[in-house]
């Protein structure tokens, strides 16, 4: 039994972030083990992986595009039962060690929790504001399309839940998928990612059920740095890719009206 899973999903990943990325895993006492889910057109990664001659990390190449939770699934499924947690990892992530002990130990003393992220920073050192109230429609439509930027800026400043100083350690509507720490009890009974995203706001569907059953927490207590692209925004193909997922999204949970999305917006708790 593995204290920590973890999974990357690949798709034609720079070679230098998925170094830096893999190397940050490792950095821990904990047993470990680490699953590559490639999703890229040929395995020409493969052999990338095999150079870190670590028995620890297992390749899988997919042989298609299934998506990003998809991708995920794929190692889920796998590791189900071989470990306490497991950590969804995005490629452009890295971290020193000790912080996976720290998530590891807080977990393992808050039994009631089901997701947690730890505080988020650019490279250049600048806070990411990845907790997030469950969106409405209007929140994700001015944060795409809005061309006032004072609106956006106003808007945001609710939605990414500013006015809390993000030095807290804070029960949340939603985190960002960049880094979720997962409890294996989780997968069990909430399920794996919603197949029906190819790409965006499978994250978020996946926090709102966690969020049901467990707490989803926001541990400032250690930090990552998260590359972060933003790359729906200059890519136009992406961009569609999250608008079909948004519009997925709000027919499942609905537009206007949605009690839950109320009932937790209505309640964030600070921790400590």
């Amino acid at each position: 039994m593995y204290d920590i899973t973890a999974s990357i999903v690949l798709y034609k990943t720079d070679k230098e972030e998925l170094k830096n990325v893999i190397n940050s895993f490792f950095k821990t006492k904990l047993k470990i083990k680490l699953y590559i889910s490639d999703n890229s057109p040929t395995n020409e990664l493969e052999n990338f992986i095999k150079n870190f001659k670590n028995k620890d990390i297992e390749y899988i190449f997919n042989n298609k595009n299934g998506g990003y939770g998809w991708g995920h699934n794929v190692v889920i499924r796998k590791i189900i039962d071989k470990s306490k947690y497991h950590l969804i990892l995005n490629p452009d992530i890295y971290f020193e060690y000790g912080v996976l002990e720290k998530i590891f130990e807080y977990m393992e003393q808050n039994k009631n929790i089901g997701q947690l992220m730890p505080k988020v920073k650019y490279s250049n050192g600048e806070l990411q504001y990845l907790c997030k109230l469950m969106p409405t429609p209007k929140d994700l439509f001015l944060r795409r399309f809005c061309p006032i930027k004072s609106i956006v800026e106003k808007n945001d400043y609710k939605y990414e839940m500013r006015s809390t100083g993000y030095n807290k350690i804070m029960e949340v509507p939603i985190l960002s998928g960049c880094f979720m720490f997962l409890k294996n009890e989780v997968l069990k009974t909430v399920g794996l990612f919603d197949e029906n995203y190819f790409m965006y706001m499978e994250d978020f569907d996946f926090c709102r059920r966690i969020g049901e059953k467990y707490k989803v927490i926001y541990y400032p207590e250690v930090e990552i740095v998260h590359k972060h692209a933003k790359e729906s925004k200059v890519n136009k193909k992406l961009l569609i890719e999250h608008i079909k997922s948004t519009i997925y999204y709000f027919n499942k949970y609905g537009w206007i009206f949605d009690k839950y999305r109320d009932y937790k917006n209505g309640n964030k708790i600070l921790i400590g």
